[in-house]
């Protein structure tokens, strides 16, 4: 889709990646902390996942979970994102002894569905959750324990 971005081999390609957790591993304690990852793509596949090639952008910590405020932390993080893929940045390539306009392209986010209502806004509690099928989402109500079950997904 992007021919130009994809004519330089430098630009690069991010994945975000975050989820909540409770540091202190007590179930009672209501601290969350929501650690913001960004995944360099551009590497071979078994290398992506190396700790040394994944960037701590961030980390949201607090009292309580920050839920839909997420996106007020995020917000810095997403203006420099724009500004990376929109008019990119001079850099000095080392090997070429060169500059070039360095570019970012976000490829995904990778989270759990809980974590993906956050991050989106989108709704993940009720009968419509499914992204993808909403008013036709399969699921079925618990008759005695009140949960519902989806089918099918």
């Amino acid at each position: 889709m992007y021919p130009e971005f994809g004519r330089d081999p430098r630009n690069l390609r991010l994945g975000l990646a975050t989820d909540g957790m409770n540091p202190y591993g007590n179930l009672s304690s209501k601290h969350s902390s929501w650690p913001v990852l960004l995944i360099i793509y551009n590497f071979l596949y078994w290398l992506c996942m190396k700790r040394k090639y994944m960037m701590l952008s961030m980390m949201v910590s607090g009292p309580r979970q920050p839920e839909n405020d997420i996106d007020v932390y995020l917000s810095p993080l997403i203006e420099d994102l724009r500004l990376l893929w929109d008019e990119g940045v001079e850099v000095f390539d080392a090997y070429e002894k060169v500059n070039f306009n360095l570019r970012v392209l976000l490829l995904w986010t990778i989270n759990d569905f809980p974590a993906y209502g956050n991050l989106s806004g989108y709704s993940v509690k009720g009968h419509h959750v499914c992204p993808i099928c909403k008013e036709n989402t399969s699921y079925h109500q618990l008759k005695y324990g009140r949960k519902t079950c989806y089918i099918g997904h």
